[in-house]
């Protein structure tokens, strides 16, 4: 997966600022070889001849030299994080993209802490070895095999300790990264489960207080922390012993070095200067293999993250776009939902089965039924977040699967039953739903939804709007985003549950003022109290994700006992409550 996510979104896209990236490395690794021997010949040809013009002229051509490797270092430093910072933007937006096409099943199957992990952490961590893998991993076989050579051609018989030195060096690297492997994987699983839990208790911070269900969160949130404590602390101690390893084993081979150069030496098959420039080589090879050691370390915990990566870039959306979709509708938004049924992947029942009426502009059509029924799902099916397993929705007569989507969403305004505020003013929120509306459309619809006087309060449209709509309350939110959705004027108007957190008294303004605000548009009300919706024009009754009753509220008291049920217990209540 690792390999697959770099080739795709690293070597094709960047593939010429690679090339000159290997080019650059070359010239600087050449350099860096080169230098030993400069030196070597300096100390034979100069030092101990005491030859002054002639170390003064290698001593220039050195200078030059090291000068050439910075100059190609930098430049080279600067193109592969030009690469590597590519890669990592380009992967976000894929990952942004693909998340955001994603229908509400497969935002509930990877779960969000996990989607915003997998886009953030993830990431970060693949590009990390992306930038490791152009800054050291091409420099490091370069540097190594040229280092080889060198140290052979400077002495053939003492290079016979690479044999040694080298294949110990890569299978304790092997064992480390088979051991690693699933300690980053179960570590990345970990985090998932931090901000899980942390992202809940950050969210239901009110109901946790007001259950006094701090030291039950608190200890929540220590176990997970725990876990993840624990397994960072086992892939840390892996990495910390890797390097001292590894350490371990250069010293001795450059013991090893020191210890049959000096025979060498003494017996007259090697010179001072060749014996230096090998200890260099040999120095040069080994910190080569310590340089892919710091890329092998970070391989393991960025072979998960990728594989966390493709797996969201793999999975395709269960809502998909037509191959040849409709673009234009003729009709003023005329909705029907014709035998649909609707099941989650591995449920034994469907939430809907078998749903069927039709809506008319003009018309209002109101959906309610006991907790569980449905009703959410229902509506959630016009704007395609979710689709159907069976039957169709039909907007105008045609299959919301066939409409090309921004056709669908501009005929669609959604009220959802927990209306969300985004970080900015009045304005901005309101402008969501339609960009180019004007102050005097956004005041109208406000006036609508009854959201005037304290926005007025507030100061107005620019008032800001914390992140979720935080600094107000839950009806003023909840009216907020109804006058979004009223600001847009879409040809179908789904209500789901919209009015809740309204008192009676404001909701049947509301209602009221919404009556002329609607006309000619196809209006979908979801409801828990019978005053909301009884002056609708048809009402569907939903019991278990079936269909028990469509008909007007005088209609359905004869007819269907479900909901003289619903009306006989909330005419109680209100009895009670006077």
């Amino acid at each position: 997966m690792l390999t697959r996510l770099l080739r795709s979104h690293l070597v094709r896209p960047y593939r010429k600022m690679l090339i000159v990236l290997v080019i650059l490395q070359a010239l600087q690794a050449g350099a860096q070889l080169v230098l030993p021997a400069v030196n070597a010949r300096i100390i034979d040809n100069g030092v101990l001849t005491g030859n002054t013009s002639y170390i003064l002229k290698m001593g220039t051509l050195m200078v030059a030299i090291a000068a050439g490797q910075m100059l190609f270092a930098g430049a080279a430093v600067w193109v592969s994080s030009r690469s590597a910072m590519g890669f990592g933007r380009d992967v976000r937006s894929d990952l942004f993209h693909r998340v955001t096409a994603f229908s509400q099943r497969e935002v509930n199957s990877f779960g969000a802490p996990s989607l915003i992990n997998r886009i953030t952490n993830d990431v970060q961590q693949v590009q990390i070895l992306a930038v490791m893998t152009c800054t050291m991993a091409i420099t490091a076989p370069l540097t190594a095999i040229g280092g080889i050579f060198m140290a052979m051609r400077e002495d053939l018989g003492l290079s016979s300790l690479l044999l040694v030195s080298l294949p110990v060096l890569v299978v304790i690297l092997m064992v480390m990264v088979s051991k690693m492997v699933p300690s980053f994987r179960l570590m990345q699983e970990r985090i998932d489960g931090v901000n899980r839990v942390l992202r809940e208790q950050i969210v239901g911070m009110r109901v946790v207080r007001a259950f006094v269900r701090e030291p039950e969160e608190t200890a929540r949130f220590e176990v997970e922390n725990a876990k993840l404590t624990a397994t960072s602390l086992k892939t840390g101690r892996l990495m910390a012993l890797l390097f001292p390893i590894v350490m371990i084993v250069v010293n001795c081979s450059s013991v090893a070095v020191i210890w049959f150069g000096a025979g060498r030496i003494q017996a007259g098959s090697m010179t001072i200067g060749a014996m230096i420039a090998f200890i260099s080589y040999f120095t040069i090879i080994l910190m080569s293999i310590m340089m892919a050691t710091f890329v092998v370390m970070l391989a393991p915990r960025a072979a998960v993250s990728a594989e966390r990566i493709v797996e969201i870039l793999d999975t395709e959306p269960s809502v998909v776009v037509a191959d040849e979709p409709v673009t234009e509708v003729h009709g003023s938004g005329t909705l029907e939902l014709r035998n649909v049924t609707f099941g989650y992947p591995g449920a034994e029942a469907p939430v809907l089965n078998d749903v069927s009426f039709t809506s008319s502009p003009g018309k209002i059509t109101a959906i309610i039924g006991s907790t569980g029924s449905g009703k959410t799902t229902l509506v959630n099916l016009v704007p395609r977040l979710v689709d159907v397993t069976g039957g169709a929705v039909l907007v105008d007569g045609v299959d919301v699967r066939e409409l090309e989507p921004d056709a669908l969403w501009d005929r669609v305004g959604l009220v959802p039953q927990k209306p969300y505020l985004f970080t900015g003013t009045v304005a901005s929120n309101l402008r969501y739903g339609a960009p180019d509306a004007t102050d005097e459309e956004m005041w109208a619809a406000l006036k609508v939804a009854q959201a005037a006087d304290f926005v007025e309060a507030m100061g107005g449209l620019e008032a800001p709007i914390a992140q979720g709509g935080s600094n107000v309350s839950g009806g003023q939110r909840q009216r907020l985003s109804i006058a979004r959705a009223l600001v847009r004027k879409p040809e179908i108007y789904l209500f789901d549950d919209s009015f809740s957190a309204l008192d009676l008294a404001t909701d049947a303004r509301l209602r009221a003022a919404l009556v002329p605000w609607t006309v000619g548009a196809t209006v979908v009300v979801v409801a828990q109290r019978v005053s909301t919706i009884i002056n609708a024009d048809q009402i569907l009754v939903l019991e278990d994700g079936e269909t028990v009753g469509l008909g007007t509220h005088a209609e359905l008291l004869k007819t269907c006992p479900t909901y003289a049920e619903i009306v006989a217990s909330q005419t109680k209540q209100q009895e009670a409550a006077a």
